[in-house]
């Protein structure tokens, strides 16, 4: 790891105060030395130094769910239909080789480092994204998926994940971590959550789970009605065994929500299943934008911080929102729930890596974590420094860092 030093008209550690004038110094082993006013930071002889002049450093943000091996495929945009949707997913993933996936999970890690992402908690079945993120020493957590809704297809869905998770398991390590993620309430029964869920508690791995995103989703859990209801009789497989409850009660009673569990999405949730999900000590992913898209409705954001939910922002994959902007999904979140600056700010650094279970090691700046960057140019003078870097985009990232290697650079601004 490269030592480094890092300065600007503001930086912003997320944790404390915005600095002005302010230095980030990371040691030869990635992680912050110090962070301060400019006169106060050391500056090490050996180790190089470069000021930003008026820009903000802030620390690399935290995408809480991405879909990396779906980068670069085109479906066009999200039918109304969730359902069709979904089978055009499948569909053209099932045209996919390995290398195409790879490739696609290369090209998607790349993508974050240029909207400053430098921590991710993907889910995907291919394998190919801990594999790109182990070659490139990235960070965060590649969940596992499985599909499985026949409870005929138990022993067939765990083998296939078995197989995985061994590959997983032995590409992770350092700061590339791996867990499972029993896919949808619509594409997983209840005895293979149930499995998955027994697994992860015994091994301590985190669970990553897409839930009440649909009104087609809740159909099938409540009344055994809808879209996803009548594909499943169509198929031949069983309604679930207890019907009647929402999607996160039918989770609870399989034993799948609690503390290192990631819950994505969660537009169909009332109030009772808020208290449930706090209970349990869950976090979530919200998708505001990749909600939208779909029209599914807007996540009840406030709800789930009044419960002091663990909350982080994500982009879902480019074959829901075209345009993939971690920020604009923390503007979109901030006007969904009224929030000011600092707490959108928040859902994507620390509140995201809180989420992940990653706020030791990332999230803000301060000594001991990770030497984790990004270098925003602000669009104008207009508002605080927080403001302003909220308001920026991907197009305003002029470097990144993670653990001190400069991992992306803006043309303009490259040496």
């Amino acid at each position: 790891m490269p030592a480094r030093r890092i300065a600007a008209r503001w930086v912003l550690p997320i944790a404390l105060p915005p600095i002005k004038h302010g230095a980030v110094l990371v040691g030869l082993d990635g992680r912050v030395v110090a962070v301060g006013p400019d006169a106060a930071v050391p500056r090490p002889p050996d180790v190089p130094g470069e000021d930003f002049g008026d820009a903000i450093v802030l620390p690399g943000l935290v995408n809480t769910h991405t879909h990396l091996e779906l980068t670069g495929f085109d479906l066009g945009r999200p039918e109304p239909e969730f359902g069709d949707w979904i089978g055009r997913v499948r569909a053209v993933k099932e045209t996919r080789s390995t290398e195409e996936f790879l490739a696609a999970a290369r090209l998607g890690l790349a993508e974050c480092y240029a909207m400053g992402v430098t921590t991710v908690a993907d889910t995907g079945d291919s394998g190919a994204v801990v594999r790109a993120m182990a070659e490139a020493g990235a960070s965060g957590i590649a969940y596992q998926e499985v599909f499985g809704p026949h409870p005929e297809q138990l022993a067939d869905s765990l083998a296939a994940l078995r197989a995985r998770a061994e590959e997983a398991a032995r590409l992770a390590g350092g700061r590339v971590w791996w867990g499972l993620s029993p896919h949808a309430p619509y594409t997983v029964s209840g005895p293979l959550y149930a499995a998955v869920a027994r697994w992860a508690a015994r091994d301590r791995l985190p669970l990553a789970v897409h839930l009440a995103e649909s009104a087609a989703e809740s159909e099938l859990l409540e009344r055994g009605s809808g879209r996803f209801a009548d594909a499943w009789r169509r198929r031949g497989i069983p309604l679930p065994s207890e019907p009647g409850c929402s999607p996160v009660e039918w989770l609870d009673r399989h034993g799948v929500l609690g503390e290192r569990t990631l819950c994505i999405h969660v537009v169909q949730a009332g109030a009772a299943d808020l208290a449930r999900l706090a209970l349990r000590g869950c976090a979530i992913a919200h998708c505001p934008l990749s909600n939208a898209a779909h029209g599914h409705g807007a996540a009840p954001l406030a709800g789930f911080l009044s419960h002091g939910l663990r909350v982080g922002v994500g982009t879902d994959s480019g074959l829901s929102v075209s345009r993939l902007d971690l920020l604009a999904e923390a503007r979109a979140a901030r006007d969904l729930a009224r929030l000011d600056a600092g707490s959108a700010l928040a859902l994507c650094t620390l509140g995201g890596a809180a989420a992940l279970g990653l706020d030791a090691e990332v999230g803000s700046l301060e000594a001991g974590k990770w030497g984790d960057c990004v270098v925003l140019r602000p669009r104008s003078a207009a508002g605080s420094p927080v403001e302003r870097a909220l308001e920026s985009g991907r197009d305003d990232v002029i470097a990144t860092f993670a653990g001190g290697r400069n991992v992306y650079r803006a043309e303009a601004v490259r040496s």
